[in-house]
């Protein structure tokens, strides 16, 4: 390796920080209550780089939940009455911890998720910054408020820091018990680590591993819990949303939907080809990538030539290899199976009439000499997927795009809303009326006109629109109202629609 160091290395540190939650040969206990626990079954877990060996979670079955629970509403007692200055310092002495080692966690996100290095670095500052702003805010957000009781989450594996521990730790400043289940396809030993060194400042979190369909449903729609956040797809959310419906849980349900990005009269090129960059960051393994092109006719030529352009110089590679000198864009995805059902997606829609526009190989991509590459996708690029096909209509989730040609602005409206709802779109354009009128009827969260949107983070909201979300929208005074109670019959912001009939 020529960055990062190898596995053995890194989880020689992570055993020797905290020798309770982490074991030499790779086991991750969950913790609950007052101390780590040693049940459940191990699961062998590996790296989607190059299919390292990674960590052994102990798997919790349905039969343990109750326990968990009675130990978290036990927690809630204890942690609810506490100070808000005490919390304060606690979470604050959590942040310091976490920094401390940002090095490690990067190692770490880099090994178990494929995140490279760079942009594991920029996760952690995220975590630490984001939470740390909270710190600063909290007092005002808290007026004339008080915790819930135990707030369960379930997230995606993507970002298991500067989404998952960072959300646990506002929902625990702002007083409640606060319980997690650990991505099932990543990122456990991170989580692990950073619950671990929490626990050690005093934020009495708790963490469990598990399969979503067994314990992660029963976490989140058990009586004792107050509130659900989840991340994940429309498919799981769905499941869980109708198990939710009528029931007094306050829920955060935020699901995939295609992001798109529109073209109408535009000429600022030099603008569109940074967006493609940047938007191939960690191959497009995020809930706010861009993945669908909506193209006037007449601009077609021009983006053909500048997507291109800006594409030839996504670098993918080994995650460990990612230096400033010699920066990567992307790693692997997720997982060989990924790249296969990907591959899937593009033959079942060329094979019912959409053109492959661009096929990227891994010719030059940076690896290391034999190692497995099966995980790797280098970009690709889909003229006129089918609305029959999957990738017309839903997230791709890595770097396949597709583009769509349309010769009238209520065409292009109706191309960027096929997902009946997202959570982000660009609109790029020269003409800032017709921004102003369109903008509005596109089905998205959060529009940008000539700019990309993501999630954002202090004082930005952040929610979805039509079935990419259900329930409170979060960010900001929203993150902390949407687990704490205020005045009655107070209205809270949400996207509370009837989203399941229109999957």
């Amino acid at each position: 390796m020529q960055s990062g160091r190898s596995w053995s290395d890194v989880w020689r540190q992570v055993t020797a920080l905290v020798p309770e939650a982490a074991l030499p040969d790779g086991t991750l206990r969950s913790v609950w209550g007052e101390s780590w626990q040693g049940t459940g079954t191990p699961r062998q877990t590996f790296s989607p780089n190059d299919g390292t060996p990674l960590t052994r979670p102990l798997e919790l079955g349905r039969a343990d939940v109750g326990a968990v629970l009675e130990a978290c509403t036990r927690s809630h007692e204890a942690w609810s009455a506490t100070d808000l200055d005490e919390r304060r310092r606690r979470v604050s002495a959590a942040l310091d911890a976490i920094a401390a080692q940002r090095e490690l966690f990067a190692e770490l996100l880099a090994w178990e998720i494929g995140k490279p290095l760079r942009q594991a670095r920029t996760e952690v500052d995220r975590t630490v910054d984001g939470v740390r702003w909270y710190l600063d805010e909290i007092e005002g957000m808290l007026a004339g408020r008080g915790p819930l009781g135990v707030v369960s989450n379930i997230a995606s594996w993507n970002y298991p820091l500067s989404v998952l521990v960072h959300a646990m730790l506002v929902q625990a400043l702002s007083g409640n018990a606060v319980l997690a289940k650990s991505p099932s396809a990543g990122g456990q030993a991170s989580v692990t680590l950073a619950v671990a060194l929490a626990r050690r400042a005093g934020v009495p979190l708790a963490l469990v591993h598990g399969s979503g369909g067994t314990v992660g449903e029963a976490l989140a729609t058990a009586p004792e819990v107050a509130a659900v956040a989840f991340v994940g797809g429309r498919a799981t959310g769905q499941v869980l949303g109708e198990r939710l419906r009528g029931q007094p849980q306050r829920v955060m349900l935020e699901m995939e939907g295609v992001n798109p990005y529109g073209l109408w009269n535009f000429s600022d090129w030099a603008r569109f080809e940074q967006h493609v960059r940047s938007g191939h960051d960690y191959a497009k393994q995020r809930c706010t990538a861009y993945p669908r092109f909506v193209v006037q006719r007449e601009l077609v030529p021009q983006f053909l030539e500048h997507y291109l352009r800006a594409v030839s110089q996504v670098r993918v590679g080994h995650p460990l290899l990612d230096t400033e000198e010699a920066p990567l864009s992307a790693g692997p995805l997720i997982h060989e199976r990924k790249v296969r059902d990907l591959r899937l997606r593009m033959q079942e829609a060329t094979g019912l009439g959409a053109v492959t526009l661009h096929a990227g190989t891994l010719e030059g991509a940076r690896l290391e000499p034999e190692q497995p590459r099966e995980a790797y996708l280098a970009p690709h690029l889909l003229l006129g997927p089918p609305p029959r096909s999957r990738l017309y209509r839903e997230e791709p989730f890595g770097p396949v795009d597709t583009v769509v040609v349309v010769d009238r602005p209520e065409d292009l409206v109706r191309e960027m809303n096929v997902s009946r709802g997202s959570l982000v779109a660009t609109l790029a354009t020269d003409d800032h009326t017709f921004a102003q009128e369109v903008t509005p009827q596109i089905q998205a969260f959060k529009v940008g006109v000539n700019a990309l949107r993501s999630r954002g983070d202090r004082e930005e909201p952040f929610g979805g629109a039509g079935a990419s979300w259900w329930g409170l929208y979060l960010g900001g005074e929203h993150l902390v109202r949407a687990v704490t109670a205020g005045p009655a019959g107070e209205a809270l912001r949400g996207n509370f629609g009837p989203v399941w009939k229109s999957l």
